[in-house]
């Protein structure tokens, strides 16, 4: 997804990061980032509102308990898993690091 703006940082980077947005599981850098991007960005904005409410929703109807660690990780890594296929993003991870990977098509429409 794209609003079709530029920005510092993609929409479709920016949504497959906003669980860990969400969970406070981005450093500092990378939080202001993200942020700053949902500022000037209004269908990011609507979206992470969206996740948000989704977000505090789980956590009312779920009534104060707590899942297993195991099922916990294992829901974790696929809400992860999913919203990375979604946005097209590749996550690699190895000795020398991680290299995270958007693939985007770009759509132009011009008027005459």
């Amino acid at each position: 997804m794209s609003c079709g703006e530029p920005h510092e940082t993609d929409c479709s980077e920016v949504l497959a990061e906003v669980w860990l947005l969400l969970d406070h599981e981005c450093d500092a850098d990378r939080d202001a980032q993200l942020r700053r991007h949902l500022d000037e960005c209004g269908p990011c904005l609507a979206r992470y509102g969206l996740e948000e409410k989704v977000k505090r929703l789980l956590g009312r109807s779920c009534g104060g308990e707590h899942a297993p660690a195991e099922l916990h990780q294992r829901l974790r890594d696929q809400i992860r898993s999913t919203v990375l296929e979604q946005a097209e993003v590749t996550v690699e991870r190895g000795p020398g690091g991680t290299v995270v990977e958007v693939n985007q098509t770009r759509v132009e429409s011009w008027r005459s």
